[in-house]
């Protein structure tokens, strides 16, 4: 059965798309089917995957205005193994274009379920902001991946997220859920960092992934290389870490998945 993970957060420069971009990968190194959909206009998860403007001839754009359907719009990432939808500067018209549109929160969610059963994860790059795309992800998501770099106004943007999903819950998908929270560009030497990765599994216990995303200069080079860390360098610190962020979210889905068996031999 697929997943979709919306993965999100309305502060910028948390490491929301390098996520999105090195989960994808090493997901695919599990041997599991994975769609990245870029959502974001800036395009930066469909640049880091190596796909650029003249590689593609329908974006998210298409998509979520309905002019194509979703598997005409699928890009295979040949370096790391994961299907794209790919994000432009257009996705900006969507954004407006979209507020005229019945039935606007619905569009990916609709689009998505066309190809869902091709994929055993479907990850959601959102914008950093709460506009109409990211109401989309949040419609379209069985679950919501939130990086949080553990910095002093972490916890309060985090508030501000965790309103809008309660609202989408309460209104137009009630079945979304917190699959969990990831600390990223984190310093086990930096004692603010570890009280605020304290107060995260205070509030919020086994919901924080144990997995935590070190500072790291080869994942940051990257993205300029058009490659995930795994491809880039499989070896370094980063790309380990996805590595183990990506076991854990499998050995968790499929421990879950076990759970309602088990009951029901009981």
């Amino acid at each position: 059965m697929s997943k979709v993970i919306a993965v999100t957060n309305q502060k910028g420069g948390v490491g929301k798309t390098t996520t999105c971009v090195n989960l994808a990968a090493a997901l695919v190194n599990l041997s599991q089917r994975v769609l990245l959909v870029d959502l974001d206009p800036q395009g930066n998860a469909t640049v880091g995957s190596g796909v650029h403007k003249g590689d593609y001839r329908y974006s998210g754009y298409e998509v979520l205005m309905d002019q194509v359907g979703s598997r005409e719009a699928l890009v295979h990432v040949e370096s790391a193994g994961y299907m794209l939808i790919p994000a432009d500067g257009d996705l900006t018209a969507a954004e407006v274009e979209l507020l005229e549109q019945p039935g606007r929160e619905q569009r990916l969610r609709r689009q998505l379920a066309r190809i869902r059963d091709d994929f055993d994860y479907i990850l959601i790059d959102c914008p950093p902001s709460l506009n109409i795309l990211t109401v989309n992800a949040l419609v379209a998501a069985d679950g919501v991946l939130i990086p949080i770099q553990c910095e002093y106004y972490a916890l309060e943007g985090l508030t501000a997220l965790l309103d809008t999903i309660r609202r989408i819950q309460q209104t137009v998908n009630k079945n979304l859920q917190i699959e969990g929270l990831l600390r990223t560009m984190f310093d086990p030497r930096n004692n603010l960092a570890n009280q605020v990765g304290a107060q995260l599994i205070q509030h919020f216990n086994d919901k924080v992934y144990r997995t935590m995303i070190p500072r790291n200069v080869r994942l940051a080079e990257a993205p300029s290389h058009g490659l995930p860390a795994l491809q880039y360098d499989r070896y370094s610190r980063g790309a380990i870490a996805y590595m183990a962020l990506a076991s854990e979210i499998v050995r968790k889905d499929r421990k879950a998945a076990q759970l309602p068996n088990a009951a029901r031999e009981n």
